[in-house]
């Protein structure tokens, strides 16, 4: 087998260089000659744009000038001065696509003549018009030079017209010619390619084969970096998980360092401050005034104290549950924020981690809505079913694209993982102008 390939080998790849080669010399030759052909066909359609225009213009310019003569008015000489203009532009463009044919530019001379005497015969009859000669311009309007002026451009017009015409007709042979021999080309070349096809047909198995093996290579690549990435994904999700963990372990910390340290240090204040204030207010009118502003500052401090340990860690979910501390969350959020937030909350039955989940879920929703919705009104809604609890947060405000929403929202992306990680699922709807609604599924945990 391998020693009838090398003769095969030896025969078809010269005959292939040639065939290529062959191609390639009557496809620059076609190209050269088809390039020639369509710049004469254009040059031929441009020429008789122009001639068309031309012939345009001076109708205007007469149709302006007879206007004037008869009426008098000065608006009929704007198209007529606007003709004369485009007349003289036409004039050079032609003469450009002339200069190269000595015959045609003979014939546009003579044609050019007749248009200047025309323009000069309807600028006389125009001046003398304005000048108020009535039996001069008259006399000129009732002739026949401008009819035979006219007569002459128009003969002339077409005979530069026909003759464009010509190398337009030139130009289209030449194109034939060109793709007669690109025909020729390609049927060689055709007869080329099945000698090429039968040797392509000897390698298929072998290429088919080492395919397959490739594939399979890849295949099993790609099952090792699967296995791989749920391996990594799996990890940074036990990671991310115990990252929260921590998280919520550290805010407890701070919030019972906050209120066991600091609530004690206020507390003493307060009472310090009411002592000095029992024992000045009768002396010292502008001390107990001093020291009644102490005191609603301590107050301030004390209830600022009160709302960032019940933000780093809120005391009600253990004392008096999940129904209770939601409503306690919306109604300080609703004083603050000055939102309108209805509540329908049913009574669940959760572990301490879930409510934790379902009361963060909620406070940052309502974090977010304070920050970008623009809302009005908000709902707040706890369901129980068998098996599972459903919750939802829902505004009115301005809304967003939900897939625009891109890696970098760490908020939703918070809610997301803790949602799942309780082993529910997260919803997030929202349209523009029609406000957003926030929702999960978490399955009920003793």
């Amino acid at each position: 087998m391998k020693s009838f390939a090398i003769p095969r080998m030896a025969i078809s790849l010269p005959l292939a260089v040639l065939a290529a080669a062959f191609l390639i010399f009557i496809n620059e030759a076609s190209f050269r000659k088809s390039t020639e052909a369509a710049a004469n066909i254009e040059e031929a359609q441009l020429t008789r744009g122009a001639i068309n225009k031309l012939l345009q213009h001076m109708l205007d310019a007469e149709t302006g000038q007879r206007g004037y003569l008869l009426t008098g008015e000065g608006r009929y000489l704007e198209p007529y001065n606007m003709a004369v203009a485009d007349i003289g532009q036409n004039l050079d463009g032609l003469r450009q696509l002339f200069t190269p044919y000595p015959q045609q530019l003979a014939e546009f001379a003579l044609m050019s003549r007749h248009v200047s005497r025309k323009l000069a015969e309807m600028d006389l009859s125009v001046r003398m018009r304005k000048e108020g000669n009535e039996d001069a311009w008259k006399f000129v309007l009732t002739t026949d030079v401008g009819q035979e002026h006219m007569e002459a451009i128009r003969l002339q017009s077409a005979k530069l017209a026909a003759s464009s015409v010509t190398k337009m007709e030139q130009g289209q042979d030449q194109i034939r010619r060109t793709l007669q021999l690109s025909r020729i080309g390609v049927a060689t070349m055709a007869l080329a390619g099945l000698l090429a096809f039968y040797m392509y047909l000897l390698q298929t198995k072998a290429l088919l084969a080492s395919g397959r093996r490739e594939q399979e290579s890849l295949q099993r690549e790609r099952d090792f970096l699967e296995v791989q990435v749920r391996e990594r994904t799996a990890n940074l999700a036990e990671l991310a998980t115990h990252l929260q963990n921590v998280r919520e372990d550290e805010r407890g910390h701070l919030a019972r360092e906050l209120h066991d340290e600091l609530g004690a240090l206020l507390t003493a204040a307060k009472l310090d401050v009411a002592r000095l204030k029992s024992r000045l207010a009768g002396n010292l009118p502008e001390a107990a005034e001093r020291l009644a502003h102490l005191t609603n500052t301590l107050n301030s401090g004390i209830a600022l104290k009160r709302r960032i340990v019940e933000d780093l860690r809120p005391s009600s979910l253990s004392h008096l549950g999940l129904v209770a501390s939601l409503e306690i969350l919306a109604r300080e959020f609703e004083e603050r924020s000055g939102l309108s937030i209805t509540t329908d909350l049913e009574t669940v039955e959760l572990g301490g981690s879930a409510q934790l989940t379902v009361y963060r879920l909620v406070q940052e929703s309502l974090t977010n809505i304070g920050k970008y919705a623009e809302a009005k009104q908000a709902e707040i809604s706890l369901h129980n079913f068998d098996g599972y609890i459903t919750v939802e947060v829902k505004d009115d405000g301005k809304g967003f694209k939900v897939a625009s929403v891109g890696a970098g929202s760490h908020g939703l992306a918070g809610m997301r993982h803790r949602v799942e990680a309780a082993g529910g699922r997260l919803t997030v709807t929202s349209t523009e102008g029609e406000g957003t609604l926030i929702s999960a599924v978490l399955p009920k945990t003793l």
